[in-house]
């Protein structure tokens, strides 16, 4: 059993950590805190564990063995070397951190204290992005040669415990990122497990197109992000992250291999669709991918627990993230310089 605390009782840990941690059998939620010490008692309440009135007491707790950081993006890096350094096992959100410097920081505590960190890509769960790895691997599209990958919707103005464009999502000092943070990551990500290779070089521009706080001017982060990569296995393609998409989500991945074409997502009647260079084309229909409004459990939570529990590796480690984080960063200095930028290898 995985004795679990919460950190941070925002919508992800409501809408995500806590009814998964509840919903599986190995894990028991012990406590939980919040800046917000009201939040975290009413949650603690409603979900029959405790809130802690500080953060150190929370980690000082012996019957933690592990946490959830939810908590806004410029916490990250702080709270999860803290954990680490107490001894807890550390599954935290992405983005990871909002500097490469934080992001190595992190790694290296995971790594001093024999401790286990993981990061929160859930792309990497979803079911047609598993199967659909599993057929490139087998070479059923051939080498990959270029792509596109797509994460957009309409902006999480719903996706917090305060809506709307004043939360912590749109505050430059909190967030430090928006839609690349909030998307880009993921599909940087995504694309590098699927292809099996990584952002060697990036193009990109980073923009605030629409989206206005309280005082009707622009929010300080970014809400569309266009990027090209060059891979260092020779592919390369186009990931776009927006918070402008008004109408149905779009979370696409489009593979163009020597032997055809691979389409994740792109039609709302097939989760993946092969059209072979044969003249084939074969569906799989493995599941529908999830929506802002339509919530399905992510695969994150019981991954950790699992890892956990039989003492094996986590399957998203912060140290196989580094490199997402890297091409990440590199995008937003790309946009700043309007220069090519390459990604440091480490």
């Amino acid at each position: 059993m995985v004795r679990i605390g919460v950190i941070g009782c925002g919508k992800i840990a409501q809408v995500r950590h806590i009814p998964e941690y509840e919903a599986n059998p190995n894990a028991q939620l012990v406590g939980l805190f919040d800046v917000n010490v009201e939040r975290a008692r009413a949650l603690a309440a409603e979900h029959g564990c405790r809130a802690c009135e500080t953060l150190e007491e929370l980690l000082a707790a012996d019957d933690v063995d592990a946490v959830s950081v939810c908590t806004s993006n410029n916490t990250h890096a702080e709270i999860t070397v803290a954990a680490l350094r107490a001894g807890k096992h550390v599954l935290c959100e992405k983005p990871m951190a909002v500097t490469e410097e934080e992001c190595v920081a992190m790694v290296e505590a995971a790594r001093a204290s024999g401790r286990t960190l993981m990061i929160g890509q859930n792309q990497r769960f979803a079911r047609a992005h598993v199967r659909a790895k599993e057929l490139v691997d087998a070479g059923r599209i051939g080498r990959v040669l270029t792509f596109r990958t797509t994460f957009g919707h309409g902006g999480p103005e719903t996706w917090s415990v305060d809506p709307g464009t004043g939360s912590w999502f749109f505050d430059p000092r909190r967030a430090a990122m928006g839609a690349m943070a909030d998307l880009g990551v993921h599909k940087t990500d995504l694309v590098q497990w699927l292809i099996g290779q990584r952002v060697a070089r990036v193009t990109a521009a980073v923009a605030t197109l629409d989206k206005r706080g309280p005082d009707g001017e622009l929010v300080g982060v970014d809400d569309n992000a266009l990027a090209i990569y060059q891979m260092d296995g020779g592919a390369m393609g186009t990931m776009t992250a927006s918070w402008t998409y008004y109408g149905p989500e779009d979370n696409s991945t489009v593979l163009y291999g020597t032997e055809g074409i691979m389409r994740i997502y792109d039609d709302p009647a097939h989760s993946i669709e092969l059209d072979l260079r044969s003249g084939e084309t074969e569906y799989y229909d493995v599941d529908a991918i999830q929506t802002n409004d339509s919530q399905t459990a992510s695969g994150v939570i019981d991954a950790f627990v699992d890892c956990l529990e039989r003492g094996c590796e986590a399957p998203v480690t912060g140290e196989s993230v580094l490199s997402a984080m890297r091409a990440v960063f590199a995008c937003v200095e790309s946009s700043r310089t309007g220069r090519t930028v390459e990604v440091a290898q480490g």
